[in-house]
């Protein structure tokens, strides 16, 4: 459990970091025999900031509650 804390700690951070990201996909729209044309369509996703806050606080509840030891008697 808290290793799953650590890393959502991470992505938390990064999502309040980096808002949003832009990745590239390649569509063929032209296709005959002799030519063939590509294009790039631009495809953004956008976090909200609240993803972010709530995945630090997870992850900070998991690490807090992965630390403590239950007593077996």
């Amino acid at each position: 459990m808290r290793a799953l804390g650590i890393v959502l700690i991470v992505v938390g951070i990064l999502a309040l970091a980096v808002p949003s990201f832009t990745f590239f996909t390649t569509e063929r729209a032209v296709d005959t025999s002799f030519l063939t044309i590509d294009t790039k369509k631009p495809h953004t996703i956008v976090l909200n900031p609240i993803v972010g806050v709530v995945a630090a606080v997870a992850g900070i509840a998991l690490v807090f509650a992965g630390g403590r030891k239950t007593g077996t008697v």
